[in-house]
């Protein structure tokens, strides 16, 4: 099974965190938290998460997939920082998946891994874009192996998409988590 690589800055948006993270690992995935400057990460509404390992520690590890929560100043925080940039840079141009959620696309933008791409991202955050990218109004969107979502109420439609660029169906577990049987 794939192993994806969830970074946590200060200020991160909790459920766009957790619930992919929580779904992710109901469908067998491997997900290592990693928190970008500290082992207990705290939330943009004071929730703290204790990570699996700091950013340096894991991020020359062979993952499949990368994941960046939105959430501000969290956004902003990942956005500025070089590692996480080098990182993103890095696997996209390997193929491997490549996800942001919420206000973190503006982290994809500013690596260049937008570019051509039809992504989507919490409204009005087209200021911390470059220029040329432009988000559409798709709740969840997959674009090769790009996967990018709106904010916190897409958080089941985006882990889906990416649980499918790495070739699992989520169907079945986001129905029975959802009540539908």
């Amino acid at each position: 099974m794939a192993d994806i690589l969830v970074i946590l800055a200060s200020g991160f948006e909790e459920i766009e965190a957790t619930a992919p993270s929580d779904i992710w690992r109901r469908l067998g995935f491997k997900v290592t938290i990693a928190g970008l400057d500290d082992m207990q990460i705290t939330g943009a509404h004071g929730i703290v998460v204790e990570s699996d390992a700091l950013l340096d520690e894991v991020k020359e590890l062979d993952f499949d997939a990368v994941f960046l929560p939105g959430g501000m100043p969290g956004s902003t925080n990942l956005r500025d920082d070089a590692r996480v940039c080098a990182l993103v840079s890095k696997m996209a141009a390997a193929g491997k998946v490549v996800s942001a959620i919420c206000a973190a696309p503006m982290v994809l933008s500013k690596c260049g891994v937008l570019n051509g791409k039809k992504f989507t991202m919490y409204p009005g955050m087209n200021d911390f874009l470059a220029f040329g990218n432009t988000p559409c109004s798709d709740i969840a969107v997959r674009d090769g192996n790009i996967v990018t979502g709106k904010g916190p109420g897409a958080v089941f439609d985006f882990a889906s998409k990416v649980a499918e660029a790495l070739g699992v169906d989520a169907s079945e577990c986001l129905r029975a988590m959802m009540f539908e049987r």
